[in-house]
């Protein structure tokens, strides 16, 4: 325990002499610098090297964007309207399918069976309904000639009735196995991309729930984007609401940042304002032959509703953020650099949109950001560090 303390001891006592000495170093650093620094009182400061970009107000598209999500034009299930064994998949997963195509083949052999049956039945009653017509017209001439009684003509009349319903109901049971066989072979209903089998063969089918179900289909020609766009964003714009005639374009921008070479058009437009996210629910569509986009995908959906006049572009770089606002660095006309607030609107590529702040003709420095301060004197060079002509500010080399 003494030894930790002894220790303990020479550490502090080390700090303080470290201590000691800087303390003495900076005194000494300061003489000589306050000497060094009255040696050069009389030199002016060297102007910092920049690249500057004249601004003059433009006409650009009024763009508002939006995040959302595509889905096909149709999105039909493929159910089973029969229950059975499925016996096989006829398609390839994933692939197109043409309306009509034959997806899967569920076990035939009963609903062959059952029509078979419903066929003898109606064989059967036809005869029944010969035999009983002929009775009919048979006691039509005794109870003419009074040979029997008119009530056993009118039981004969009333059979002969019966048998024909019968034929009927044995007709429409025929049909009805008829149809339950063709339906053994499930077929696409509309033409589309097909999602991958829900059931395999050898699987029990049913006709209601999940086990029914075997597949989807999707139209994706033209393709769907749904979104939504912030009511603050729509009571902007003329009249107050998206209109064909306010909406100029409709652009898709895919995934990976590309935009889709095929402009769109709205097709839906919600008739009322979501409550809870004060937005408009909208919807675009698309031409998408080759299918290059697939539902589900998350794109960004920007549309032109109009242009904005008298609006300045500045690169990226050249606007600083603060808790203050949006501001950029201008050439005063005796060189210097000026602070200069800005009003910003969104962008257009990769600058920003000023819509306050600038004048036309107002140099706005965009390089060497780091160095520059209000009121240091500044040189515009060219992109390769030569000094742009006629730019060099007064009293820095080269303005002789």
């Amino acid at each position: 325990m003494s030894a930790l303390r002894a220790q303990a001891r020479k550490l502090a006592l080390v700090s303080l002499t470290a201590a000691a000495i800087a303390s003495v170093l900076a005194g000494c650093s300061r003489e000589g610098g306050g000497n060094s620094a009255a040696a050069q009182g009389g030199g002016a400061p060297q102007a910092i090297p920049v690249q500057v970009v004249e601004v003059q107000p433009r006409t650009i598209p009024r763009l508002l964007e939006a995040v959302g999500q595509t889905e096909g034009v149709r999105e039909v299930e493929v159910r089973a309207r029969v229950g059975g064994i499925l016996e096989e998949r006829l398609y390839r997963e994933g692939a197109p399918v043409k309306a009509g195509q034959v997806l899967f083949r569920i076990d035939p052999k009963p609903y062959e069976i059952a029509l078979a049956q419903a066929e003898a039945q109606l064989a059967q009653a036809k005869a029944q309904v010969e035999q009983a017509r002929r009775e009919a017209k048979r006691l039509e001439g005794l109870v003419a000639q009074e040979a029997i009684s008119r009530r056993e003509y009118d039981e004969a009349v009333s059979t002969a009735a019966l048998t024909e319903a019968q034929v009927q109901a044995a007709e429409a049971r025929v049909q009805e196995a008829e149809l339950n066989l063709s339906y053994t072979k499930v077929t696409a209903p509309v033409a589309g991309v097909s999602d991958r089998a829900y059931q395999s063969e050898g699987a029990l089918i049913a006709t209601g729930g999940e086990a029914g179900l075997l597949t989807r289909i999707f139209q994706v020609n033209p393709i769907r984007a749904a979104f939504s766009l912030s009511y603050s964003d729509v009571s902007q714009l003329s009249g107050g609401q998206l209109t064909p005639e306010n909406v100029k374009n409709v652009e898709l921008i895919l995934p990976d940042g590309s935009v889709y070479p095929e402009p769109g058009k709205l097709d839906f437009s919600a008739s009322a304002i979501d409550p809870q996210l004060s937005t408009l629910r909208l919807r675009a569509e698309f031409p998408n032959a080759k299918a290059r986009v697939l539902p589900g995908q998350f794109v960004r959906v920007r549309l032109q509703v109009g242009e904005q006049e008298g609006v300045f572009l500045v690169p990226q770089q050249a606007v600083m953020q603060s808790a203050q606002g949006a501001a950029v660095f201008v050439v005063g006309p005796d060189g210097k650099a000026q602070p200069r607030p800005v009003q910003t609107a969104g962008w257009q590529g990769k600058d920003w949109i000023v819509t306050k702040g600038l004048q036309p003709g107002d140099k706005v420095i965009v390089t060497n950001l780091i160095k520059v301060r209000p009121g240091a004197p500044v040189t515009a060079v060219a992109p390769g560090g030569a000094p742009a002509p006629g730019s060099a500010a007064p009293g820095a080399p080269g303005n002789g």
